[in-house]
């Protein structure tokens, strides 16, 4: 197994928090994948995108076929990417503003999103985040993504015994567990969607 992994290519996975807040739970889900691709995950590289500094979707923005330099950027690196990993809090019974409008600014001509892998993950009360991931899901049907089905990642971040630290670090091993299981999941339907598995 070890040897079939180092001969296929390094999966460069992009991460997308829908939450700005810095101690966040769904930014702690990325800051644990990203150590766990470094730690047990081998053949990925996850980049953190930050989505904060993207202006509110606006088309007057766009001149002679261009993008603000923050917004081009942005497009850029989804664009490089291989795959994504969306760490999808829930507002309102769905994904939050901040993800939207980023999700909406990759998507301008040409869609930048189309044809790639993708997995969400999500950390809030209640249900974790179900119902939003399921409006993410619908998103995605017209974007052309091609999300995973499971396994599903749906993290209560207060239900016993603690998540989280103070800072928003993941510290419960059960849900690491799960985390790395997503990332599997995603490496090899990437690998498949590639046509290199």
């Amino acid at each position: 197994m070890e040897a079939m992994v180092a001969s296929q290519p390094v999966i460069k996975v992009a991460a997308i928090c829908g939450s700005l807040r810095k101690a966040s739970f769904n930014r702690g889900l990325i800051r644990s994948a990203i150590e766990l691709t470094k730690e047990s995950v081998k053949g990925m590289e996850i980049e953190y995108i930050d989505i904060s500094p993207l202006p509110m979707l606006n088309t007057d923005l766009e001149a002679d076929g261009t993008y603000p330099p923050v917004v081009a950027a942005f497009r850029q690196k989804i664009l490089q990417a291989d795959s994504y990993l969306f760490a999808c809090p829930e507002y309102n019974y769905s994904v939050t503003g901040p993800l939207k409008n980023a999700i909406d600014w990759a998507s301008r001509p040409p869609n930048v999103w189309a044809d790639k892998a993708a997995a969400i993950v999500s950390a809030a009360g209640g249900s974790g985040g179900a119902r939003a991931q399921y409006h993410l899901r619908q998103i995605g049907v017209y974007l052309d993504l091609h999300f995973i089905n499971k396994p599903e990642f749906f993290l209560n971040a207060f239900q016993p015994p603690a998540k989280f630290d103070s800072d928003g670090n993941l510290i419960d091993e059960e849900s690491k567990e799960k985390l790395k299981a997503v990332l599997l999941a995603l490496r090899a339907f990437t690998l498949r969607l590639q046509g290199i598995c």
